[in-house]
């Protein structure tokens, strides 16, 4: 059993936790939590440490990593030693080191003939990241683009946020966001700035051929060279006082519709 925060093992741990360069530096990151651990895909499953106090519990989701722990191996570490590990309040004593996987272009474009992207400009906050992810994985969405000045999707709040979608839903940043649009648009793939002065209603396009969204910063939305470059645009029509929606919600509002239109269709 580690019981001291000085441990190598445990000071890269935390460092890795807290400095994005390190984390693109060693292509790994932080999921903490029985869900993430169990959700977590064998291949890229690196490092393990255990409290000493999960280990003595006997509820569905301890038992349940417990059996999971008999396959892999793993380090205990003292309970003080994991809150020092722990980046929650109420930590649930289990953490993993993750490989990072980032998906190629070519290889999305390849998986269907009628893929639905998304792609997300300077978004900021990591609550909003995590929630597009898990929305994503629920819509049936086929990848995740992000300009390089996007938050870190391997931040410890994005993560937990994604309750596990980030290992399955395809995405990978890019130095030039534009070019991938007219990546797509030559490929044939319709791309739609969501722009609230746009005159064209989200409901009002067929989403049923390839198609992206582009959501923008939570502030300052879309620059104008993006939505310029993506050539159709759209908007969410709205009630009483409200200007704008949650990016999030926004991105969510938007792909339920895609994956509303095509979901009957085989």
């Amino acid at each position: 059993m580690i019981t001291s925060a000085s441990n190598g093992k445990i000071k890269w741990v935390c460092t890795l936790r807290e400095k994005a360069k390190l984390r693109k530096k060693e292509q790994k990151f932080i999921a903490e939590g029985c869900k993430m651990f169990l959700e977590a895909p064998a291949d890229r499953l690196c490092e393990v440490y255990v409290s000493e106090s999960l280990l003595k519990k006997d509820g569905e989701l301890e038992t349940a990593c417990k059996e999971r722990l008999k396959k892999v191996p793993y380090e205990v570490v003292s309970d003080d030693v994991y809150k020092k590990m722990s980046d929650t309040v109420t930590p649930q004593g289990i953490l993993c080191v993750i490989s990072i996987k980032e998906a190629k272009l070519e290889d999305l474009l390849k998986a269907t003939d009628k893929p639905l992207f998304v792609l997300l400009e300077n978004l900021q906050d990591p609550g909003n990241l995590g929630t597009i992810l898990r929305t994503a994985e629920g819509a049936g969405v086929t990848g995740i683009v992000m300009s390089r000045d996007c938050v870190d999707i391997y931040n410890p709040k994005v993560i937990r946020s994604t309750m596990g979608s980030v290992y399955r839903v395809p995405h990978f940043y890019t130095e030039d966001l534009c070019g991938v649009i007219d990546e797509l648009k030559a490929k044939g793939i319709n791309v739609y700035a969501a722009a609230l002065d746009s005159s064209e209603i989200y409901d009002s396009y067929s989403y049923m051929e390839g198609s992206a969204f582009v959501i923008g910063n939570e502030g300052n939305g879309l620059r104008a060279e993006t939505i310029a470059k993506a050539g159709k645009c759209c908007y969410l029509p709205m009630e009483g006082k409200v200007e704008s929606l949650n990016a999030s919600v926004a991105a969510s509002v938007l792909m339920y519709e895609a994956y509303r239109q095509r979901r009957n269709v085989k």
